[in-house]
């Protein structure tokens, strides 16, 4: 068999195979040798030879055999060094063109991550200790218990925090691992760069060989279909060879709107982790933390009591607002020189707090309601006391008031005129089934956050 023989077969493949195909997969390959009906290809990567061998293989040898080479096997070595190739028309033509900027070297995929999140300044609570403990476990680089670990919620929340945390403490304590951070925009980026300069082999042979991957917000991904198809596969293979996979979203794997079905169900096998919009302590611990790191800076500002606590009241939107508001307070002190009280502290920050202040309404309330039980909301405010009117009733009652300042006779009218001791009853009703009903809580949890979303 000779190299004329090979050029014979790579002409019929062309026709068959396809244009892209042929590009990507046929035109790389080289004929080395054929010794005993085993006919050598020389390869750029360990990963194309195996891809030929499944997709193209049989084709390829009864092509060969056609042609007169008695070929039994094909093999495919790496080449030591690239094979030089004539070149086509367009690297003819490439060579005479003017110089331009190489473009980014898609070898190094790895965004850059923050050196203060770390596992360290996490300050964990309820809403979020059972996301912390799941990071922690991955961080530790042991066998893969729950692939992939998917991390949801709010912006602000500690998501990000969570996964530069994981990515730190593993190339700190397991440096041989091949860990890999990146948000979805530029995995999607590398993807479209990599069709664009025709280096798809590398690409797939990048993601595919990491031994931990870890992609942010994966929503954006969510109506980019080639982009998703490409995700998928790389998800696969690298769960099919137990290696650690961890995503994080702002709203779980099913609610993640045109993302395919298929990927929906992938993300969702694994360890899927909510975490939970914060509490009050959960807040003033961030806030206290904050303020030990600051008194380094500002070493002679005074801060008098019950300026946390009234921050970590008012300000229930997200941590990262939390912390800009603290942050902002700190440097305005220092820069007009005077202490911080509670009067300077609604003073400086009096659009952050006007902003945060809550503005559920109680008409609000019983729509999301209505529509989290399928009632009409006339039927809300109407007479009606069956138990599927009544009880979604109640629950709308224990939302207004809990998360408006209306009083129970305002509560009462806006629900069809009943009497303040309906509403007292409703709301006892609901808190006593809150603790017996795990349904009723789960129930009262996603509304609450949608109505604080």
């Amino acid at each position: 068999m000779t190299n004329e023989t090979w050029g014979t077969v790579r002409n019929e493949l062309q026709k068959t195979v396809g244009q892209s195909n042929f590009t990507n997969w046929i035109e790389p390959l080289e004929f080395s040798s054929l010794k005993d009906g085993i006919a050598v290809f020389a390869v750029p990567t360990s990963f194309m030879g195996n891809w030929v061998s499944r997709n193209f293989g049989d084709q390829i040898k009864h092509l060969l055999n056609e042609a007169g080479a008695a070929v039994s096997r094909l093999e495919f070595a790496v080449a030591s060094k690239p094979v030089a190739r004539p070149a086509s028309k367009a690297q003819k033509a490439a060579q005479h063109a003017p110089a331009i900027e190489p473009t980014a070297d898609i070898s190094v995929p790895g965004a850059p991550l923050d050196s203060r999140f770390t596992f360290e300044s996490f300050v964990v609570g309820k809403p979020n200790e059972l996301a912390h403990a799941a990071a922690k476990r991955v961080a530790e680089g042991g066998p893969v218990s729950f692939n992939p670990l998917f991390l949801y919620g709010g912006v602000g929340l500690g998501k990000t925090h969570l996964m530069h945390a994981i990515a730190h403490e593993l190339r700190r304590d397991r440096p041989e691992l091949n860990v890999v951070y990146l948000s979805a925009e530029q995995f999607m980026y590398r993807f479209v760069q990599a069709l664009r300069e025709r280096k798809m082999m590398d690409f797939k042979e990048l993601f595919r060989s990491v031994d931990v991957l870890m992609v942010d917000d994966v929503q954006f991904i969510a109506g980019k279909d080639s982009t998703q198809e490409e995700f998928f596969h790389t998800f696969n293979a690298l769960v099919d060879q137990n290696k650690q996979i961890i995503i994080s979203a702002d709203r779980a794997p099913g609610e993640i709107k045109d993302l395919e079905d298929r990927i929906k169900s992938r993300l969702q096998c694994g360890l899927v982790v909510d975490l939970h919009p914060t509490d009050y302590e959960l807040r003033l611990g961030i806030l206290q933390q904050k303020v030990e790191h600051y008194r380094k800076q500002y070493s002679g500002l005074v801060l008098t009591d019950g300026v946390l606590e009234f921050l970590a009241h008012r300000i229930s939107t997200n941590v990262r607002v939390l912390e800009g508001a603290l942050t902002r307070l700190f440097a305005f002190a220092s820069l007009v020189g005077r202490e911080i009280t509670l009067e300077l502290a609604q003073d400086c920050l009096a659009d952050i707090l006007r902003a945060s202040d809550r503005k559920i309404t109680i008409e609000e309330i019983q729509r999301r309601v209505s529509e989290h039980y399928n009632i009409r909301l006339s039927e809300m405010i109407g007479p009606r006391r069956v138990r599927i009117i009544a009880r979604p009733r109640q629950v709308a009652m224990f939302l207004a008031k809990q998360l408006t300042s209306r009083s129970l006779p305002e509560i009462g009218r806006r629900f069809g005129g009943r009497d303040h001791t309906t509403v007292m009853h409703g709301v006892k009703r609901i808190e006593e089934l809150k603790q017996l009903d795990s349904q009723m809580a789960e129930d009262l949890e996603l509304l609450r956050r949608s109505l604080e979303a």
